[in-house]
Formats: C-alpha cells, sequence, structure tokens
C-alpha cells in the first residue's frame, strides 16, 4: 500500500475510528489488569462465624438477625419489617447489642462485629 493512500484518501471519521478503537482496546485491557489486582470480598465467600466469640458476647439469634441487617445498612423500621415484628421490639434488639458489643452506635456496632468475625 502506499503512503498517499493512508494520508489523503482516507477520511477523517476513519481516522477517528481506529484511534477510538484503540482506546476501547487500552481501556479493555487496563480494566483486566485492574480486576486481577483488585480483590472483591464477597458477603458469604470464604467468611466463617466465630461462635466462641458469638456465645462469649451473648447476643441471641434474633439479636445476630437483627445485626446482620443492621450491618447491610437496613433502617431499624426495615428491619422490623423483614422480621415480621414491631419497630420497639428492633429498638430494643439493637440496645441490647449496643449493650453486648460496648458500643453506642451502630456503625460501631458493625465494626465491632467485623473485629470479632460475627459478620462479613
Amino acid at each position: 500500500m502506499e503512503y498517499r493512500y493512508f494520508v489523503r484518501d482516507l477520511s477523517l471519521e476513519v481516522y477517528l475510528a481506529v484511534i477510538a478503537s484503540l482506546f476501547t482496546a487500552l481501556g479493555v485491557w487496563a480494566g483486566a489488569k485492574l480486576i486481577k489486582k483488585t480483590k472483591i470480598q464477597q458477603p458469604g465467600v470464604d467468611f466463617a462465624i466465630d461462635s466462641k466469640k458469638l456465645e462469649e458476647t451473648g447476643i441471641s439469634t434474633r439479636e445476630y438477625e437483627v445485626l446482620e441487617l443492621m450491618a447491610q445498612g437496613h433502617s431499624n423500621q426495615e428491619i422490623a419489617d423483614k422480621l415480621f415484628v414491631s419497630l420497639s421490639t428492633i429498638k430494643t434488639h439493637t440496645t441490647n447489642l449496643f449493650s453486648k458489643l460496648d458500643v453506642k452506635r451502630r456503625t460501631q456496632a458493625v465494626q465491632r462485629a467485623k473485629e470479632l468475625n460475627l459478620i462479613p
């Protein structure tokens, strides 16, 4: 092929399409490299509850269910709806959890539970 063919005969759209394709390929390649380096932890995968610490804290089965839903970001009302109990019952469970985990806020409770390997 001749140099003149590439320079004069091809339109600007063809050159832009080639450049766009190169950038797309570069983006796919870079994305694949980043995905290999980033390990995403999925809930429930390679996680085992530390049952000894669960017993030590004295958290009941229902309180643990509330803690799991709390960790997923649900509000008290949403937790009450999911567990088919009243809002005041959830507030009681939350207060008990705070006491057993020795925390004052929901975020602290979730963080403490993660530190104790109670939730992923």
